[in-house]
């Protein structure tokens, strides 16, 4: 399978990392949604989620790749999502998220070393230089975007998961 094009390109180095990806953690807010919180009546929370990038989560996942929802909030829209996509690990209410994933590692035997972990603001900053590869997006704090090992063409919330998802396939398969 093909990945979808991205500008810029991939470079082989970061492709090869990606080859090795046994599990791909995601943050939420600022990549799985554009990172606007929007509030209802009865303190009900609004989250939209691109359906491109469940359908790759998805794809992903029946390929060999768990995914694990790392999140510094807890929201019952983040726990329906992961639930209807069969994603695997759930952290909601994350503080240190380096600790999250090192549990994670511990839990699922997949060393951070054969991690991807996508994030887009200071506290995913943490893992940076612990996982396999680091991947930020456009619409990210500018220090992760420029501590990223490869940031996406398409902004959080807008098919960045999706991009990942395919770039971790195709890599794998080559």
């Amino acid at each position: 399978m093909d990945h979808p094009a991205t500008d810029p390109p991939v470079p082989d180095e970061i492709l090869r990392r990606l080859r090795n990806v046994r599990l791909l953690g995601l943050d939420v807010d600022g990549v799985l949604t554009d990172g606007r919180l929007v509030y209802g009546p009865n303190d009900a929370e609004f989250k939209a989620f691109h359906v491109q990038d469940g359908s790759a989560m998805k794809r992903l996942m029946a390929s060999g790749v768990p995914i694990a929802i790392v999140t510094g909030r807890t929201s019952d829209a983040v726990a329906r999502r992961t639930s209807e996509l069969g994603v695997p690990y759930l952290y909601a209410g994350v503080a240190d998220k380096l600790a999250t994933l090192e549990e994670l590692a511990a839990r699922s035997g997949v060393a951070l070393d054969d991690m991807a972990y996508a994030g887009d603001d200071l506290a995913d900053l943490a893992v940076f230089g612990r996982v396999g590869v680091f991947l930020g997006v456009p619409n990210g704090h500018p220090d992760v975007i420029r501590q990223a090992d490869f940031v996406t063409s398409n902004p959080g919330g807008f098919g960045a998961v999706r991009e990942i998802c395919y770039l971790v396939i195709a890599a794998r398969s080559t």
